[in-house]
């Protein structure tokens, strides 16, 4: 019968709400988790079901070849790791960030930690907390594969699906930032939909079905736009920009006659105007890509 040494160990630093839903996954798979975090009493929930609580970090790494960090950004990671007694106690074991940050704040991460001989992975956590433990959970990793593949076992334990995106450690935060660039234009973009449909009379209730219509033509689009892009032919066969631009000024028209701010559609319909004046408005909508890669 096994005991707790005999359990594979992980070390969790930093309880926040990602931290701690991390920390519980690991705990619900039999492995012998040691947490910490900055701020005391975070850790109580976990170490009332069986985690080990560590007074330091330097405590914390110690007991375990495998620490997860997971706290605001790469300051705080800095904040944690890039003390002497931490980084002495971390040499010859691996770290895995799975904090947000820029890719080249992973990169400046992993030179120190090549520097003091530390393994080091990023990654990125793509589902909200409660995702995580489950099958609906999706983690992005990047960094040396031999040292994903030596503890893509104990990460697979977190749930749901694990992507090594590349040795270049920098392509999960890449990734991470061009979703989140997605994720939060969408929002904003729905949200001002919704204030324009106010204005007009239109409940935010009404109108959500047929936003989630919007939403399930985006999938196959985003898989058209993917190829014209990496193409260069940015086809406007069926909707040329000119056309988008369009009705992009009668979103700027509506929205300001009711007060409501279009800044947003503003620099949109600008960009396009932009792609228009450069002699590609025949061209589809992803033109735009070129433009905003001119600065």
């Amino acid at each position: 019968m096994s005991t707790t040494t005999d359990l594979p160990a992980v070390a969790v630093l930093g309880l926040g709400p990602m931290g701690r839903s991390l920390a519980g996954a690991f705990l619900g798979a039999g492995l012998r988790t040691t947490v910490w975090n900055r701020t005391p009493g975070r850790d109580r929930e976990l170490t009332e079901r069986g985690a080990l609580g560590a007074a330091t970090a330097e405590e914390a790494v110690a007991a375990s070849d495998l620490t997860v960090v997971c706290v605001v950004d790469h300051h705080a990671v800095d904040a944690i790791l890039r003390r002497d007694d931490v980084a002495r106690a971390l040499a010859g074991r691996t770290v895995v960030s799975l904090t947000a940050d820029t890719p080249e704040r992973a990169r400046d991460t992993a030179r120190w930690a090549a520097a003091h001989g530390i393994g080091y992975l990023d990654g990125a956590i793509m589902t909200p907390a409660p995702s995580i433990g489950t099958p609906e959970a999706v983690f992005l990793h990047s960094g040396p594969r031999d040292l994903y593949d030596r503890h893509r076992p104990v990460l697979e334990l977190l749930g749901g699906t694990h992507t090594h995106l590349g040795e270049e450690i920098g392509r999960a935060a890449t990734f991470d930032l061009a979703l989140l660039d997605l994720f939060w234009t969408a929002m904003a973009g729905y949200a001002h939909a919704v204030a324009i449909a106010r204005a007009e009379g239109v409940t935010a209730g009404e109108l959500a079905p047929f936003a989630q219509g919007i939403a399930a033509i985006l999938p196959p689009l985003f898989e058209e736009f993917a190829r014209d892009t990496d193409s260069g032919t940015y086809s406007g066969e069926i909707n040329p920009i000119t056309s988008a631009a369009s009705t992009m000024a009668h979103v700027v028209d509506v929205s300001e006659s009711h007060g409501i701010d279009a800044g947003v559609m503003r620099s949109v319909e600008g960009l396009a105007r932009r792609v228009i004046g450069l002699g590609h408005g025949t061209d589809g909508f992803m033109r735009v890509v070129e433009v905003l890669g001119r600065g």
